[in-house]
């Protein structure tokens, strides 16, 4: 499987990348074992290519930082929460066809 060309986030900077950023930002929490979350890695990639200059797109092995997911109540795997200035304001659970996502985050990446 090819590597993922997006970026990835961690407990250590999320504040930092995440909730300091100044536009909306997707994050992906995946886990290595997942296949849902290897699933979606190609949409998320499409999307980041099309929205890059609207919405910033990064990924969270959970497994290897569970602070975060924990404190942002993240139980299932793959989920998507859009943060923006700071707060949660969607959060998508589960593999969508890429059409379903893009409506979801519309709201936010027009």
């Amino acid at each position: 499987m090819a590597e993922s060309t997006l970026a990835a986030v961690t407990d250590a900077n999320f504040d930092e990348l995440v909730l300091k950023a100044d536009g909306p930002v997707l994050v992906d929490f995946w886990a290595s074992w997942c296949a849902p979350c290897r699933q979606l890695a190609p949409i998320l990639e499409e999307i980041a290519t099309e929205k890059g200059e609207k919405l910033t797109i990064l990924k969270m092995d959970a497994d290897a930082n569970p602070v975060t997911p924990a404190q942002f109540r993240v139980t299932g795997l793959p989920t998507m929460n859009l943060y923006y200035k700071g707060e949660v304001v969607r959060s998508i659970v589960g593999v969508r066809p890429k059409s379903a996502i893009l409506k979801e985050l519309e709201e936010h990446t027009a």
